[in-house]
């Protein structure tokens, strides 16, 4: 898996916190991000999924993630937006690797990335979150095709 290393700015976004396991609470809060976009005639900049923890120190029914999508600086949630969290999705230095996923396979995209990134040793992990920008609707054919970023910073051997 080929990636760069990219200066990604701050983001805001809009949309709504999850806790649990993943595979279940993503695509369950992205049912409830369409209706809201959809009811409230919101013009998103970019669908996003943002990931906090580490699954394999996380358990299942406490990793945290939001389901967002990218919104003008200065927007306002509209009326009877119950839920909606309005907040920054931090800028800094991202490796950033795109992908196809398909079978709703995001973990091995993941892993993959993850693993790449670890043995090429020339950045380590920073504390942010990561998140997918997903740049197509896999909903209709079962396919996305997303990029991924993961927070870098140099390595301390270097």
């Amino acid at each position: 898996m080929n990636y760069t290393i990219e200066q990604v700015p701050e983001r805001a976004i809009a949309g709504f916190h999850l806790v649990g396991p993943w595979e279940q609470t993503v695509p369950q809060g992205f049912e409830q991000l369409t209706m809201w976009v959809d009811n409230k005639a919101i013009q998103p900049n970019e669908w996003i999924a943002v990931y906090y923890d580490n699954p394999e120190k996380v358990p299942p029914e406490k990793l945290r993630a939001d389901v967002v999508v990218s919104v003008p600086e200065g927007f306002s949630l509209p009326e009877n937006s119950e839920g909606v969290i309005l907040t920054k999705l931090p800028g800094g230095e991202y490796a950033v690797a795109k992908t196809k996923v398909v079978n709703q396979d995001f973990a091995s995209a993941w892993d993959e990335f993850f693993v790449k990134l670890h043995h090429d040793g020339k950045n380590r992990v920073a504390d942010k979150p990561c998140f997918e920008i997903y740049l197509n609707d896999g909903q209709a054919d079962g396919h996305w095709d997303i990029a991924m970023y993961i927070p870098v910073g140099p390595n301390a051997t270097e």
